[in-house]
């Protein structure tokens, strides 16, 4: 993976962005008082635009950059006036599939590449621009659409200790064939997937990889304990940045291209029509990988909570 920001990069980004819409936010404040209308006639107002909107029953899956990402939209959905009901951790991409497939929910984020690769089971694109267009087409056979993707990409990616790699002295995910039997970790749903385990066996030939699923424990746990020789981490874990860890290259490309776009029910588009796209896509504009590092060290590694970073974060780019 390629890597060009730095945390420090990153952090100072962050910072003169929350500095600049702060300065907006209180000229904004100081030349409300003229012109505003009674207390009364604008709650009123508030109120019929709440009813005329629709509901956004938004789910999320299970990991912490999901509990981010849904934070992210729902508040700033919730700023202009949406009513959001928040489903939390459903789970893995195939639990959210068929939670947004039967109604339940109406929006989740999802990654370009897991509609095509896994759950359309389509051949991988060659680019990132075909990879959403793949995947809204295939979206849209189901009464579903995707709004507009992210700047950043975030893809499985093979991982282990640096000090594992010059031991065994591998470079790419193929070098692992010279390699004996080895342990590989990851989330169950891992194991049948072709931009995961599935693809490590059917594609690279590693087939004496022994899968261990994840549970409660991080890959980076097991990792850091030498429980796993390798492990499916995601190309904006902040623990990346510290240098302990590697990626091998893939030099195969099963991990595609994995740009986030959210899932929307077409009911839900139609009944929001361009203002409710206007929004989300306001919010998926601003997602740089700096950004997504950055918020991801903050819940994952300094355990603040995700509602928190989603909220200065909105409030920094004048999203909420």
């Amino acid at each position: 993976m390629v890597r060009k920001h730095t945390r420090r990069a990153a952090k100072a980004a962050f910072a003169i962005s929350f500095a600049v819409a702060l300065l907006l936010g209180l000229s904004a404040q100081g030349g409300a008082a003229a012109g505003s209308r009674p207390a009364g006639a604008a709650d009123a107002q508030q109120a019929r635009a709440r009813e005329a909107k629709p509901t956004i029953v938004l789910g999320t899956k299970n990991f912490t950059e999901e509990f981010i990402l849904g934070q992210l939209y729902g508040q700033a959905l919730e700023a202009k006036g949406y009513k959001v009901v928040y489903k939390g951790s459903i789970g893995s991409s195939e639990l959210a599939d068929a939670a947004i497939t039967s109604g339940k929910i109406n929006f989740y984020p999802e990654y370009t590449g897991v509609i095509v690769l896994d759950l359309a089971k389509q051949s991988s694109p060659k680019t990132a621009a075909a990879t959403y267009a793949a995947a809204k087409r295939f979206e849209e056979t189901r009464g579903l659409t995707l709004l507009e993707p992210t700047p950043f990409s975030d893809t499985d990616s093979f991982g282990m200790l640096a000090s594992t790699a010059r031991k065994l002295g591998v470079k790419t995910i193929a070098d692992m064939k010279k390699v004996g039997s080895f342990t590989f970790a990851g989330f169950p749903e891992c194991r049948t997937r072709i931009t995961c385990l599935l693809g490590l066996k059917q594609i690279y030939g590693l087939t004496q990889a022994k899968f261990v699923p994840l549970a409660s424990i991080s890959v980076y746990t097991l990792l850091d304990q030498h429980k796993v020789t390798a492990g499916d981490v995601f190309s904006t874990d902040p623990q990346l940045q510290s240098g302990t860890y590697t990626i091998l290259k893939d030099t195969k490309h099963i991990f595609g291209f994995q740009n986030v776009a959210p899932v929307v029910s077409q009911q839900l588009a139609k009944a929001g029509g361009v203002a409710f796209a206007r929004v989300v896509n306001a919010v998926s504009a601003k997602l740089t990988l700096a950004a997504m590092r950055a918020m991801n060290k903050a819940v994952a590694i300094d355990k603040q909570t995700p509602k928190a970073v989603a909220a200065r974060f909105l409030k920094a780019n004048g999203l909420a």
